[in-house]
């Protein structure tokens, strides 16, 4: 493990995201000399009390990529806009292509050792239904779902081809859906959690996702920077979960009875347009959209067999992330359901 090799001095983007946070904390308690990207604007209470080195930059700011990456072994790219609203695309491709593209020419110019690059399941290519999402699959901006998806297939895309090229030693890793503690900004999932608890969830679509817990995705960014081979890609996901029996996790988690009202999903599809300004209006982080409502019909069978082989990529039940995760909000004050 890294752990037992000499401290090296490691980059983080995206330090005060979900799994960015975990990632920070995790090498530390391996001994590591760690150095947080973090935006001028950023809330730091993430990185609170860690033995971090917080630098301010952003990854559209290319003079920011080169003071931080400076001295630096190893560089673990998460920062990015992560979105399942309509009318994002310029940031979208912006931070997530753009930036991308800024961070490999910097760890060119300071010599980074190696960049480790936090993609998503979303940017690969979905096959027919009944087969697993694997790494054999192709990362085809034009074929995949929403813009996110096409704007982490764009950047997957410049990373593998600078690799190719001979320019950069990298590796790629694909997690499908986070969940577990640390949520600070409020995931996607995190903010479904909170609507269950406050019972505002009134009904539901059937369908399947998959998740992995945030400590196992940032054991397996680490497993990835330490066995992975440069050019390859590795996807860290956990188990497939269909929704009806995520929401008797949460009802045990939460006692909240959970919503029996069940939506069909073209007309759900079809709210899901208009909610989209709903949300834009109240300022909310959005549940449920036109492109949510896709995604929980798309395929969520995804093999990480590759990670588990070749690296030793190990997750934990994806009841125990669920309870993590409603537990750390309730430490936090922002759930008050009964234990």
């Amino acid at each position: 493990m890294m752990s037992g090799s000499p401290s090296k001095m490691i980059v983080v983007t995206g330090a005060t995201g979900h799994i960015g946070n975990v990632l920070v904390r995790e090498l530390l308690a391996q001994g590591q000399a760690v150095r947080a990207l973090v935006m001028p604007a950023d809330d730091l209470r993430p990185l609170e009390g860690l033995e971090a080195e917080i630098v301010y930059g952003d990854v559209t700011h290319p003079p920011s990529l080169k003071a931080a990456f400076d001295g630096a072994d190893l560089v673990f790219h998460l920062a990015g806009v992560v979105s399942i609203m309509p009318s994002m695309r310029v940031l979208l491709e912006e931070v997530n292509v753009n930036g991308t593209r800024r961070v490999i020419d910097a760890c060119r110019t300071a010599g980074v050792g190696r960049l480790v690059y936090a993609s998503s399941v979303h940017a690969i290519v979905e096959p027919p239904e009944g087969t697993f999402i694997d790494e054999s699959l192709s990362f085809d901006p034009d074929r995949v779902l929403g813009d996110y998806a096409r704007t982490k297939a764009l950047a997957t895309l410049l990373i593998l081809d600078e690799v190719r090229k001979g320019g950069l030693d990298a590796v790629v890793c694909c997690p499908s859906g986070i969940i577990g503690p640390r949520d600070y900004k409020v995931s996607n999932i995190g903010q479904f959690i909170l609507d269950f608890a406050s019972g505002h969830l009134k009904s539901y679509v059937r369908g399947a996702y998959d998740f992995v817990d945030v400590r196992d995705a940032a054991r397996g960014l680490i497993l990835a920077a330490e066995k992975g081979q440069s050019g390859r890609v590795y996807i860290l996901s956990g188990a497939q979960v269909q929704v009806p029996e995520l929401l008797k996790e949460l009802q045990r988690n939460t006692g909240k009875r959970a919503p029996t009202y069940e939506i069909p999903a073209m007309i759900a599809r079809a709210a899901g347009v208009l909610a989209s300004g709903y949300y834009r209006l109240l300022r909310r982080r959005p549940v449920f959209t036109a492109y949510s409502i896709d995604v929980l019909k798309s395929t969520s069978m995804i093999s990480s067999a590759r990670a588990r082989e070749e690296l030793g990529f190990t997750t934990r039940p994806w009841q125990e992330s669920i309870r993590d995760h409603v537990e750390w909000f309730r430490d936090q004050g922002m759930l008050r359901t009964r234990r």
